[in-house]
């Protein structure tokens, strides 16, 4: 574990010198791991300019068995539908989270269920719980007072942002209901108002923030 958590630690502490990437998780069961193709560009580009961040303008799309995934401290993940982890994936990603990487994981509507299965192989022993709204995620460079804004509303149901804590670490945050990643693609993809994917960009930066500052 410690060599582990030297590798991240190494590939974090080069952040000044060079372009740093974050990571697109690629998985298997059949979901849409690839959807919201201008969603990770977009919030790079507003991560470079609001947060004065040096991440390289392209993604890295890693697979959860894969040595790579250490080399990005957040990794991001979303979809409509099935994830299924190998007993080799799920001990690679919880080796991963425990070494000091981040997971956000973005519903973007029909993956819940899949999802919080994934979870709970990881780590059987933790829950997700909502994060209260004065925990620091909410409270990066932007401050959400009312917790993780609402993007998109599918069926009614309030937006969560919901987390794996692990020694008192963020690991894994779970936004719910709503829909970020669609809020930070192009705006003629889903048309929203302005001031809705202002929200969604600066909730993403927070998240971004948060990861690379532990």
């Amino acid at each position: 574990m410690r060599v582990l958590a030297f590798c991240l630690f190494l590939s974090v502490s080069c952040f000044a010198q060079s372009d740093l990437k974050i990571g697109l998780l690629k998985y298997k069961g059949g979901g849409d791991w690839y959807a919201n193709p201008t969603a990770l560009p977009n919030l790079i580009a507003f991560c470079n300019k609001k947060l004065n961040m040096n991440l390289a303008n392209d993604y890295a799309t890693v697979e959860p068995s894969s040595v790579e995934i250490y080399n990005y401290p957040f990794i991001h993940m979303t979809g409509h539908g099935n994830v299924v982890f190998s007993d080799d994936e799920t001990q690679n990603l919880r080796n991963y989270l425990e070494a000091g990487g981040f997971l956000h994981i973005d519903d973007n509507y029909g993956m819940d269920p899949y999802v919080r299965t994934a979870l709970k192989k990881i780590f059987p022993e933790y829950e997700l719980v909502e994060l209260p709204f004065n925990h620091e995620v909410y409270h990066q460079k932007y401050d959400f007072d009312s917790g993780l804004p609402k993007i998109h509303d599918h069926d009614g149901k309030p937006s969560q942002g919901l987390g794996i804590l692990h020694n008192g670490r963020l690991v894994v945050f779970y936004s719910y209901e709503s829909d970020l990643g669609d809020g930070w693609e192009d705006a003629e993809v889903h048309n929203d108002p302005e001031d809705v994917r202002r929200k969604a960009f600066k909730m993403g930066a927070n998240l971004i923030q948060y990861a690379f500052g532990q």
